[in-house]
C-alpha cells in the first residue's frame, strides 16, 4: 500500500543527499562540480544537528582531493563506520585506485556521482556517462537514475543493497540535467526506510572491523600461485546481487506506488522498435513513445537502472518479445571501441539466440548536449529503415565521418496544461536565485508539479544564464531545455541584438524585456526581427526600468527580486497576493544572513515589481524587413565558429567546423570580438583631474580601461583634440597627448577604476555613469586600438606601477566576475612578460576566465607574439608547467650544441656566426635573446635550404628567446589537491614562477573551504565556520631557502606587487607568489566595486600580510626575509571580518561561538604577524655562536 504523499520541491542533489544522509555515518568529501552541492547540504544539515537514522549528525571531513576522500572512505569502512563519498568526473577517476580496493575487501558504501563529461581535447563541466563508464571494471555495482524523482526513490536501494550485498555501488544520475533540475516530488522519510534496513548484515559488518581487540590482517601482498584463485572467490556476492537489488526495488515500489525493477519497460507491449537507455533521455524518451502510439506505431524503451552487475536474465524478460529492431543509446564515447558498453552489453545478451532482434548503437547528449523528443523520433525512424544505421550519433550535424541522424523539428510534447517560460538573465543579476525561489513557490503553494533548470555559459558572473521553468497539472518528463515557451523574459536589454530571445516563444505568448527605454523610444531600439515577431505571433510585450528601480532601492545591480515579481503579477500563475506573501517569505531565507537592511530592500522590489507597462505592438511590424547586417573585415574563425557560438547558436555548428582543431587548439584573442555591453555604469575620464598615475588601468580586472600615449600624426587621424587629452607626461613622451580611454562595451562597470582614482583636490578623474551615456566613447576606444601604436618601449615597464601601463595587456575581457580580485595580477603579469610567456593553469577559476570557449581573453602584440596557454587538470599544474620548461630547456640545449658546432665552424658567414655568439652569450636574459633572435631568425629562414645549420635550427627557432614560465593556479589547487606537486616542482629548483591566486575558498565549484580558508570564515564544507587556522603556504615553501617566495595584495601596496612579481619572474630558480584575492564568495558587503580597497583593508587590519623571501640576498649575507606591512591597526581587525558575509554570518547563524571565532582569527593573524616581524629581524651573515 503506497504511502501518504508529501511533496518537496528540490533537485536531485538535493534528493541524493537527504536520503544518503540518513544511512551515513561518515561523509569523507572533497568538492567538484556538479557533485558538490550534495557534499553542502550534508555539511550544512550536520551542522544543524539534523540526526541520522542512527540519531546522531554525520561526521564530514573535507578532504584534500577526491583521491584522500577516497582513501578516507576505505579506511573509515575498515573501521566499521557506514560511510560516503559524493563526486564526479576526474575526481571519480582519483578514486578508481580505492574502488578496487573497496570492491576487492567487500565492503558495503555508497559514491553518489553526478555523472559527468571527462576532460579530453577540452575541459567540460556538464553532464554525459564518460565518467561512470570508466569505473565499471572496479567491482562496484551501478545503479542509475532519470529523474529526479527517481533518485529519491531509489537512492536507498543502493545504500540498503550494498549493506546485504557485500557490494559497494556507485548510484549516479546525469551531471545538471537530474543533478541541478528542480522538480516537485513525492518525498520519502526515514520513518520509510529505516525497517528496510538488514540489522543483521548490519552487525557482521560492524563485526568485521578492524579491531586490535581481536586483530587480523587486510590488504595483504599475494602470489602468482593463488592470487587468480582467491579473486574467483568473490563471485558468489555479484551473483546475488541482482536479486538483492530487486528485492529492494520492490519494497520502494511498495511504499511509493511506482513500480521499479531492475530494468523498466515504458511503451507497446507489443513493440517492434525498441530504444535501451539509462538516465534522463529515459524520461524524454517516453514524450516521444506516446506521440508515436498515438499515431498507432509499436514503440518502447527499456530504461536501465541496475546497469553493473548487467543481468542478462532480467534484461531479456524486460524486452517485449516482438522486438525486432532494438537501438542503444549510450552518452559516452570510447574511440577506438567496436561500440559504447551499454550497447556491447546488449548486444552480448542477445548473442547466439534464435531469431535475435537488429541491434544498432548510437552516442548522443555528451557535454550535457540537449536530448529532445525530436530526436529520439530520429533514433525510431533509423529503425524503421531496412538497414538502419550503427555506430550513429543524435543531436548534432556530422557532415565529417556521417555519423549524424538526419535533425527534425522541435514539436511541444509536454502535455496539455504545461506552461512553459525562459528567463534570459545576466550572472549574478539574481535572475537564477529568483527563479529557483519561484519554483519552490509555485511548488510548495499550489497542486501544481513544476520544474527548473538553468543554462549557463563558461563565464563566471556577467555570462549569460537562460532559466528555463515548466508547471502542469501532471508529473513533468521533460528532460530537456523550453524550445517552446508561453512566456519569455529578457532581463538584459543588450540580448535584445546578441541572442535570438524570441525563438519558439508561442503564438499569443508574452514577453517582458526590462530596459531603460519607454514607449516609443522603445520601440525604436527594438530589432525588426524582434519587433516583426511580436506583430506575426500576436505577442503581448510589457517592459520595466527594473536597473533604475534596484538603483533607487539601493540593490545596485540586482534586479533580480523587480522582475520576480512582475513575472507573477503578469501571468498570474498564483494569485497576487500569495506570491508576495511568498516572495517575502523567501526573500528572509535567501538574504536574512546579509542583514535586515537587504531583506527590507527585497521586499521594497517585491512591491516595485508592479510597475511595468504595456507596449503597443503595432501590426505593421509584421512586415519589416531584416536588420541591416554589419560587414567586418574579421576573420572568418571568428565569423564562422566565435560569433555563432557567442550567440548561443553552437548548437547548430558541424562537426566540420572543428575538424581542423580536433585536439581542442583555440586561436587566442577572441574576447576582443564580444563587445556585449552588459555594463549598467561605466568609467566617465575627465582630463582636468587626472595626474596620469595609470592606477585605475593598473586595478581593472577586464583591461577595459588603459593608458594610450599619442603622437601628433596618431592625433591628426583621430577624433581627439586638445579638450579631451592631456600633454602626455615624461620626457621620453615630448610633444606626444595622453588620453585614459575606456572600453564601455567590455567593461563589466564594477568601479575599482573609479574607487582607486586618486584624482586632484579631491576631485576623481573616473565617475561611474550610465552605460548609454558614454557610448560614444566607445569610437575612442576602437581607434586608439586600431590605429595607436604601443610607446612602451619608450618608458622601462617595470620601474613603477604608471610605466606598466603603457604595456599592452596581452589578457583582455577574460570572463571573470565584475570587480574580481585575481585577474588584475594575471594580467599585469601579461603586460611585463607576456611576449614570451608560457602559462600552465590549474583547473579552476583562473582556467575558466582564462581560456572558456570561444572567448580566449590572452592575445597577442603588434608583432604577433603573445602568451601561450594551456590547461592540463587541477591536481598537476605545477608538474604541467614543469614539463613545458623541462621541453623548452631541452630543446634550448639542442640549439646550444648547434652554435657551439656554428662557431668552431670556419665555412659559415661572419655575420651568422656572430648572431650565433651573441645567443649563446645571452641565451639566458629575455632581452639579449630578443636580440640575438631577430637577428638570426631572417638568416636561418633565408638559408634553411642550402645551410645544414639553419636547417637544423629551423625547427627550433621559437625556443631562441628565454621564455617566462608561469603556473597559475588558486588557493584549492595550491594548498590541497595540488600541494603535493607545487612541493616537488619548487624543491628541483628549476626556473619557474608559481602564481597562488588566494581566494581563501574554492571559487570554481561554488565557495568551499581550503586550507587557505582562515578561522572563523563560513564556507560551504565548513558551514559552522573553520575550527582551524590557515595553512602559511609561502613560509613552508621559504624553508627551502632556495625558493623565492612573495606574498602580495594589490590594491594595499600596487609598487610591492609590481615588485615582487619583477623579483620573481627575475630570479633563476623557482618562485612562488601568493596573492591575496577577493572573491564574489566572501560577500563583501561594500561590493565588489571594492574589491581593491578590500585588500588595502585586509592588510592595514593585519589579516592579510605583504612580504617577501629573496634567496639572492642571502648570497650577499642579507636577511633574505622582508616583511613589507606596516604595522596593523588591529582595532580594525572585527571591523574587517564584519564587512564580509563569511563572517558577519557566522554571528547571525552561531551567536554563541561567533565571538569566540573571531578572536581566535585574530589570535591567528597576530601570531603570523609577529612570527613574520621575527623572521625580518633575523641577523644574517653572522655566526650564531659570535651572538652568545
Amino acid at each position: 500500500m503506497s504511502k501518504e504523499k508529501k511533496f518537496l520541491t528540490c533537485d536531485g542533489n538535493q534528493a541524493a543527499a537527504h536520503i544518503s544522509y540518513m544511512f551515513s555515518e561518515v561523509a569523507a568529501i572533497y568538492p567538484i562540480t556538479p557533485s558538490s552541492t550534495m557534499a553542502e547540504y550534508v555539511d550544512e544539515w550536520a551542522a544543524a544537528g539534523r540526526k541520522n537514522i542512527f540519531g546522531e549528525p554525520v561526521f564530514v571531513e573535507e578532504m584534500q582531493s577526491e583521491a584522500g576522500a577516497a582513501g578516507a572512505v576505505h579506511g573509515s569502512l575498515q573501521g566499521g563506520a557506514l560511510t560516503t563519498t559524493y563526486t564526479a568526473s576526474q575526481g571519480l577517476l582519483l578514486m578508481i585506485p580505492n574502488m578496487y580496493k573497496i570492491a576487492g575487501e567487500n565492503l558495503p558504501c555508497v559514491f553518489h556521482v553526478s555523472a559527468r563529461t571527462l576532460a579530453s581535447h577540452a575541459l567540460c563541466i556538464f553532464g554525459d556517462h564518460q565518467d561512470v563508464m570508466s569505473t565499471r571494471q572496479t567491482g562496484f555495482a551501478m545503479l542509475c537514475e532519470g529523474s529526479v524523482q527517481e533518485v529519491m526513490d531509489l537512492a536507498g536501494v543502493a545504500h540498503l543493497a550494498t549493506l546485504k550485498a557485500r557490494v559497494p555501488f556507485v548510484n549516479f544520475f546525469d551531471g545538471f540535467r537530474t543533478s541541478h533540475e528542480i522538480q516537485k516530488i513525492e518525498m520519502l522519510e526515514e520513518k520509510d526506510l529505516a525497517p528496510l534496513i538488514d540489522r543483521e548484515a548490519l552487525a557482521e559488518f560492524r563485526a568485521r572491523a578492524l579491531n586490535p581487540e581481536k586483530p587480523v590482517a587486510r590488504g595483504m601482498a599475494e602470489n602468482p600461485d593463488h592470487f587468480f584463485q582467491h579473486r574467483e572467490a568473490s563471485n558468489p556476492y555479484y551473483d546475488a546481487v541482482p536479486e538483492i537489488v530487486e528485492e529492494y526495488m520492490d519494497k520502494i515500489s511498495e511504499i511509493t506506488g511506482r513500480k521499479y525493477g531492475l530494468f523498466n519497460y515504458y511503451g507497446d507491449p507489443e513493440a517492434d522498435r525498441v530504444i535501451i537507455a539509462m538516465g534522463s533521455v529515459t524520461q524524454a524518451a517516453q514524450e516521444a513513445i506516446d506521440y508515436l502510439m498515438e499515431k498507432g506505431e509499436k514503440v518502447g524503451i527499456v530504461a536501465v537502472h541496475l546497469y553493473r552487475p548487467f543481468s542478462a536474465k532480467h534484461f531479456l524478460a524486460a524486452v517485449p518479445k516482438t522486438a525486432k529492431r532494438i537501438a542503444v543509446l549510450d552518452r559516452t564515447k570510447e574511440p577506438g571501441a567496436t561500440g559504447e558498453p551499454l550497447f556491447l552489453d546488449v548486444r552480448d545478451c542477445f548473442y547466439g539466440k534464435p531469431d535475435a532482434p537488429v541491434i544498432v548503437g548510437g552516442r548522443y547528449g555528451l557535454g550535457s548536449k540537449d536530448t529532445t523528443p525530436a530526436q529520439i523520433l530520429s533514433v525510431y525512424e533509423n529503425l524503421a529503415l531496412p538497414q538502419p544505421k550503427d555506430r550513429f550519433t543524435i543531436g548534432i550535424v556530422d557532415d565529417v565521418t556521417f555519423t549524424s541522424l538526419p535533425q527534425k523539428e522541435e514539436i511541444a510534447l509536454g502535455g496539455e496544461g504545461m506552461f512553459e517560460a525562459k528567463f534570459y538573465g545576466l550572472g549574478a543579476d539574481g535572475t537564477v536565485g529568483a527563479n529557483k525561489n519561484s519554483v519552490k513557490i509555485i511548488g510548495e503553494n499550489t497542486d501544481k508539479y513544476c520544474q527548473a533548470y538553468f543554462a549557463y555559459d563558461s563565464k563566471k558572473s556577467g555570462g549569460f544564464t537562460c532559466s528555463h521553468l515548466r508547471f502542469g497539472d501532471h508529473p513533468i518528463r521533460s528532460t530537456y531545455l523550453v524550445n517552446t515557451p508561453n512566456f519569455v523574459a529578457c532581463h538584459v536589454q543588450a540580448y535584445l541584438h546578441m541572442y535570438d530571445v524570441t525563438r519558439g516563444l508561442r503564438p499569443n505568448g508574452t514577453f517582458l524585456l526590462n530596459t531603460i527605454w519607454t514607449g516609443e523610444e522603445l520601440a525604436k531600439h527594438l530589432p525588426n526581427k524582434v519587433k516583426r515577431y511580436f506583430a506575426k505571433n500576436n505577442i503581448t510585450v510589457y517592459y520595466i526600468n527594473a536597473t533604475q528601480i534596484a538603483q533607487e532601492i539601493g540593490l545596485g545591480n540586482r534586479t533580480n527580486t523587480i522582475l520576480q515579481s512582475a513575472f507573477f503579477r503578469i501571468t498570474g500563475v498564483i494569485p497576487v497576493d500569495l506570491a508576495v506573501e511568498q516572495m517575502k517569505k523567501f526573500i528572509v531565507k535567501s538574504y536574512g544572513k546579509k542583514g535586515e537592511d537587504v531583506v527590507n530592500k527585497n521586499y521594497a522590489a517585491v512591491d516595485r515589481g508592479g510597475e511595468y507597462q504595456k507596449l503597443a505592438v503595432d501590426p505593421a511590424w509584421a512586415n519589416l524587413p531584416d536588420d541591416e547586417v554589419k560587414a567586418n573585415n574579421d576573420p572568418a574563425f571568428i565569423n564562422n565558429i566565435v560569433r555563432p557560438i557567442n550567440a548561443q547558436d553552437g548548437d547548430l555548428l558541424p562537426v566540420s567546423a572543428f575538424k581542423d582543431n580536433a585536439d581542442g587548439t583555440w586561436e587566442q584573442g577572441t574576447a576582443r570580438y564580444e563587445k556585449r555591453g552588459v555594463a549598467t555604469f561605466v568609467p566617465e575620464w575627465n582630463p582636468e583631474n587626472c595626474i596620469q598615475c595609470n592606477k585605475c588601468a593598473y586595478v581593472c580586472p577586464h583591461a577595459a580601461i588603459r593608458p594610450f600615449v599619442l603622437t601628433q600624426e596618431e592625433m591628426a587621424g583621430s577624433s581627439f583634440d586638445e579638450n579631451n587629452t592631456l600633454p602626455a607626461i615624461g620626457k621620453t613622451f615630448t610633444g606626444m597627448r595622453f588620453v585614459q580611454q575606456v572600453d564601455v562595451l567590455d567593461c563589466l562597470g564594477c568601479g575599482n577604476c573609479a574607487d582607486v582614482c586618486p584624482g586632484k583636490k579631491g576631485e576623481k578623474a573616473l565617475v561611474m555613469k550610465p552605460l548609454e551615456s558614454q557610448l560614444d566613447v566607445q569610437k575612442g576606444w576602437d581607434y586608439c586600438v586600431a590605429n595607436v601604436k604601443s610607446k612602451q618601449h619608450l618608458v622601462d615597464i617595470k620601474a613603477n606601477v604608471k610605466n606598466s601601463q603603457f604595456a599592452t595587456p596581452l589578457f583582455e575581457f577574460s570572463g571573470a566576475c565584475s570587480g574580481c580580485g585575481e585577474t588584475p595580477y594575471v594580467k599585469l603579469i601579461s603586460q611585463l612578460f607576456g611576449d614570451r610567456e608560457m602559462v600552465a593553469n590549474a583547473t579552476g577559476c583562473s582556467s575558466i576566465y582564462s581560456g572558456s570557449v570561444p572567448s580566449t581573453p590572452y592575445t597577442t602584440n603588434e608583432q604577433g607574439h603573445g602568451p601561450a596557454w594551456a590547461n592540463s587538470l587541477f591536481e598537476d599544474f605545477c608538474e604541467f608547467g614543469l614539463g613545458m620548461t623541462l621541453a623548452h630547456n631541452k630543446m634550448v640545449s639542442r640549439i646550444q650544441h648547434i652554435m657551439e658546432e656554428v662557431v668552431a665552424s670556419a665555412d659559415v658567414p661572419a655575420d651568422f656566426k656572430a648572431a650565433c655568439e651573441e645567443w649563446l652569450a645571452g641565451k639566458d636574459d629575455a632581452a639579449a635573446s630578443r636580440a640575438a633572435a631577430d637577428k638570426l631568425i631572417p638568416m636561418i629562414e633565408a638559408h634553411k635550404n642550402e645551410c645544414t645549420f639553419c636547417a637544423r635550427l629551423d625547427n627550433l627557432k621559437n625556443h631562441l628567446v628565454k621564455r617566462s614560465q608561469w603556473i597559475i593556479g588558486g588557493d584549492g589547487a595550491s594548498y590541497d589537491i595540488g600541494f603535493g606537486g607545487l612541493d616537488h616542482v619548487i624543491a628541483l629548483g628549476k626556473n619557474v614562477n608559481i602564481l597562488v591566486l588566494d581566494t581563501e575558498v574554492y571559487s570554481n565549484t561554488g565557495g568551499q573551504a581550503s586550507k587557505a580558508t582562515p578561522v572563523g570564515a563560513i564556507a560551504k564544507f565548513a558551514a559552522a565556520g573553520k575550527r582551524v587556522r590557515k595553512k602559511d603556504l609561502g613560509l613552508i615553501a621559504s624553508t627551502y631557502g632556495y625558493v623565492y617566495v612573495a606574498q602580495v595584495a594589490m590594491g594595499a601596496d600596487q609598487a610591492q606587487t609590481l615588485k615582487a612579481i619583477r623579483e620573481a619572474e627575475a630570479y633563476d630558480g623557482p618562485s612562488l607568489i601568493i596573492a591575496y584575492a577577493p572573491c564574489i564568495n566572501h560577500g563583501l558587503k561594500k561590493g565588489m566595486g571594492k574589491s581593491q580597497a578590500e585588500e588595502a583593508a585586509a592588510v592595514e587590519c593585519g589579516y592579510w600580510h605583504l612580504w617577501r623571501y629573496n634567496p639572492e640576498l642571502e648570497k650577499e649575507g642579507k636577511n633574505p626575509f622582508t616583511l613589507d606591512s606596516k604595522e596593523p591597526n588591529w582595532d580594525k581587525f572585527e571591523d574587517f571580518l564584519k564587512g564580509e558575509v563569511r563572517y558577519a554570518s557566522v554571528m547571525k547563524q552561531y551567536p554563541a561561538e561567533a565571538e569566540e571565532l573571531y578572536a581566535a582569527a585574530k589570535a591567528n593573524a597576530q601570531w603570523r604577524y609577529n612570527n613574520y616581524r621575527r623572521l625580518a629581524m633575523q641577523q644574517w651573515g653572522q655566526n650564531p655562536d659570535d651572538l652568545k
